[in-house]
């Protein structure tokens, strides 16, 4: 099934990094909102700068967003050293894919890690890349019916 990620993870800080680099990945496509930070809380949090420090050292990094917020997607670039792109249209991988040629990384050598199957895993499907579903960052923080969608969207995904 095309929505079924490659791995399925609770959370962000589960993926084993250095399993991912022995597949032969080179990049790594984060999805923004509840994936890496809080959703249009503009801030990352410490446990994820530090990771991002780590990943840099064997991985090109980058942000993929829907989020086609300017001032947001500013504010995120200015915090962050490495590529964040807004306004992705996600599933569509066109701007993936534009970006990976702009690295000289292919499909196949990528991982894209989001919280929404219907965008971030399809996106990665399509692209041709490695894909990690995560729980959002914040879960413990959503409302019931945002958790429910959550759960509806997984419960598509294990058929």
């Amino acid at each position: 099934m095309i929505l079924k990620p490659d791995y399925n993870v609770e959370s962000l800080f589960d993926i084993d990094f250095k399993e991912i680099k022995a597949l032969g990945i080179n990049a790594v496509l984060f999805d923004l909102d509840s994936t890496v930070m809080p959703s249009k809380s503009g801030e990352y949090p410490p446990e994820v700068i530090t990771l991002f420090q780590e990943l840099k050292q064997n991985f090109v990094l980058a942000i993929v967003s829907n989020n086609k917020n300017k001032d947001y997607i500013s504010k995120v670039q200015t915090i962050s050293n490495f590529t964040v792109i807004g306004n992705a249209n996600k599933p569509s991988p066109k701007i993936m894919r534009n970006f990976l040629k702009s690295v000289s990384v292919k499909p196949e050598e990528t991982v894209v890690i989001g919280d929404r199957p219907l965008t971030d895993i399809l996106a990665g499907k399509l692209l041709g890349a490695k894909t990690i579903l995560v729980d959002s960052i914040t879960k413990d923080k959503e409302n019931k019916l945002t958790r429910f969608v959550r759960k509806l969207e997984r419960l598509v995904i294990r058929k």
